[in-house]
């Protein structure tokens, strides 16, 4: 199983995957750090035993790292070190973008009332971990 996140200063959205990714509820961050909430005890009440996890890179259009691409690498250093499981970055550039305009899809087919920004972490987090398993974007 492969576990991606969509890493934010507010919340931090993460699907999870076997063949293909499935949302999950986001988990907002706390002063305490930025894996505080993340502990194995999340991965196994999801029922997730991961053998990999992913994490979005912020790029700007023209290549350059984006402005949240400090914070997002000290969260995958974080990850790697406090899970011993190995850490992939991919390029998230626009896939917030992406997953509103899926959301926007489903709401128009009925499936969705309103779209919180919680929705659209989640979803972006599924991009992202489609990405990965296409091979597209991987970044070091």
């Amino acid at each position: 199983m492969r576990i991606a996140f969509d890493f934010g200063l507010k919340r931090i959205a993460s699907p999870q995957a076997t063949r293909s990714p499935a949302p999950r509820v986001p988990v907002p961050l706390s002063s305490s750090g930025l894996t505080a909430r993340l502990g194995r005890d999340r991965f196994r009440s999801a029922g997730a035993s991961p053998g990999l996890l992913v994490v979005g890179a912020p790029y700007n259009v023209d290549d350059s790292p984006g402005a949240l691409a400090p914070a997002a690498s000290a969260f995958a250093a974080e990850l790697q070190r406090r899970f011993g499981l190995p850490v992939k970055r991919i390029d998230e550039r626009f896939s917030s973008l992406e997953a509103s305009a899926r959301l926007k899809s489903q709401r128009a087919a009925g499936q969705r009332r309103r779209i919180r920004r919680e929705h659209i972490d989640s979803a972006a987090a599924a991009v992202i971990l489609e990405r990965w398993l296409a091979g597209e974007g991987q970044r070091k």
